[in-house]
């Protein structure tokens, strides 16, 4: 049972609010309604153009910063900085999630207190800093210290945004089988949250799919100025980023209830708007005083634990792809430099495809699991093709399903986990754990994947393969839970989350 559940000896039946016809919603439901569909389609459309375009091509800039060492790699770091010997470059790639982890919870508390606007944009021109310190890294134990560094800084990012988008938009579930005429009209107004999700998480698949292409270019200026073409990836790349970080200093957006204070974003009366809708739909639009037992309380809630898990074994294969997918391509499967490089980018445009399709269904048919699901079969279609066949064409078509899967599981998963909490302390931790568990799979792609396993990675492709069916067992324990708990709370036996209207999104 959720530690956030009640379970009272008797509570009024909630009333169903799809028998209501629009004649019968009481005046109170519209009385503070003051924007026509048309002007709140309008200020959703000015909220996802600041919000998701501005933290997606941040997360674009941040998944090609934290994962160009592989681009690096195959363009000549691994013998410069003699990586080759033992398992230094899986230690240099292990050194990067290990701060990522530990520093997730307390930044997560810093952009709620500090706000995203400073916090982020800050964080961001620092680490362009680090990036561009690595392209004048001298030996392997230097470029351990700076990925530490880089590791710290970027653990403010992810689930800050996670948490920041979470609490701008609706789920628009409602507590009966079939929709109430208000939930209608606000689903004219916003198509809930996955495609926002997967629009910022796409814009980072961007980023992976023309990392490769921009490297290529990149380290055709070697010898440039005395400095070797891996070194231009990384000095160029953090220049571009330290730009991005100045663009969020001034477009970035605060969290509902202050965003009226953002540079020519939302006046006062719209906000209020988008905080009466939140709380409409899950009722945790204001903001919660912080309190370290309240922020804690949810480690209790095994649910929370189990979104995090799901999130461990998406990124195991995510970012196993991002840092050894150019090596298997060039050392695996026989592709010069600059081939594995550009050829990383094809996957990623099915990806792209996939990811939007899902969120598309996830949205217009309110379901989350089912799509966690298929995309977790694609990964166990891609899997064995990619690490096991004979022929390279076969291989690479692996390449396609295991990337198009595992990438479009990222931001159903974080939908999945946003729709099926409540309260600002409680989505706060709850994103922290869930982007903390994807460091930790990080550092375990990078255990499972071992040098000496090059270039089939074998092991690694086996783990891959074991994360995905687990997937699919928790997906299912999850969605028996909550069909469960969602039966009760109609019934008037249970309030889930301490909201009698709210229910868990399966």
């Amino acid at each position: 049972m959720s530690a956030m559940d009640e379970k009272p000896g008797s509570v009024d039946r909630i009333e169903d609010l799809a028998q209501k016809t629009p004649s019968q919603e009481t005046p109170k439901d519209y009385e503070d309604e003051e924007f026509t569909p048309e002007e709140q389609r309008r200020i959703i459309k000015r909220i996802d153009l600041r919000l998701v375009t501005m933290t997606g091509l941040a997360y674009c800039i941040s998944l090609m910063d934290r994962t160009n060492l592989s681009m690096a790699a195959v363009a000549g770091l691994k013998k410069e900085l003699a990586l080759t010997v033992g398992n230094r470059y899986s230690i240099v790639v292990l050194m990067f999630f290990v701060p990522y982890v530990l520093f997730q919870p307390p930044m997560t508390v810093l952009i709620r207190k500090i706000g995203p606007t400073i916090f982020l944009s800050t964080i961001i021109m620092t680490w362009a800093v680090i990036m561009i310190g690595m392209g004048f890294a001298k030996n392997w134990g230097q470029l351990v210290g700076l990925r530490v560094l880089l590791g710290v800084l970027e653990a403010g990012y992810f689930p800050g945004c996670v948490y920041l988008l979470s609490c701008w938009y609706t789920r628009c579930k409602w507590p009966s089988q079939e929709p109430s005429f208000k939930c209608l009209m606000l689903n004219m107004v916003v198509d809930d949250v996955q495609k926002r999700f997967s629009v910022f998480y796409l814009i980072g698949c961007v980023a992976s799919a023309l990392a490769g292409i921009l490297a290529f270019g990149l380290m055709q200026l070697n010898g440039t100025h005395g400095l070797t073409g891996w070194r231009w990836i990384f000095i160029l790349e953090g220049v571009i980023t330290g730009f991005i970080g100045i663009l969020c200093y001034f477009f970035l957006v605060d969290f509902p209830d202050r965003a009226a204070k953002s540079w020519k974003f939302l006046n006062q009366r719209e906000c209020d708007f988008i905080v009466r809708r939140i709380n409409n739909d899950r009722n945790d639009g204001h903001p919660e005083a912080f309190n370290l037992k309240k922020f804690l309380r949810p480690g209790l809630d095994p649910k929370i634990w189990a979104f995090a898990m799901i999130f461990f074994c998406l990124t195991t294969v995510t970012y196993a792809i991002a840092y050894f997918l150019p090596i298997i391509l060039m050392s695996g499967m026989g592709f010069s430099v600059g081939q594995s490089q550009c050829l990383v980018a094809p996957p990623y445009v099915l990806a792209g495809i996939v990811m939007y399709s899902t969120a598309w269904v996830g949205d217009r048919y309110h379901v989350r699991a089912p799509i966690l699901v298929f995309n977790a079969l694609l990964c166990i279609i891609g899997l064995p093709m990619m690490g096991f066949a004979k022929g390279d064409a076969t291989r690479y078509a692996g390449v396609f399903f295991t990337v198009a899967g595992a990438n479009s599981n990222i931001p159903a998963c974080m939908a999945y986990q946003a729709n099926n909490v409540r309260g600002q302390w409680t989505r706060a931790f709850s994103s922290a754990t869930l982007v903390g568990f994807g460091g930790l799979g990080g550092i375990a792609s990078s255990l499972v994947f071992r040098e000496q396993d090059a270039p089939g990675y074998r092991p690694g492709m086996y783990a891959a393969l074991a994360c995905n069916v687990l997937i699919i067992l928790i997906v299912s324990t999850l969605s028996v839970w909550f069909r469960f708990c969602n039966r009760q709370a109609d019934r008037g036996e249970r309030v889930i989350e301490g909201e009698d209207r709210f229910r868990y999104t399966i």
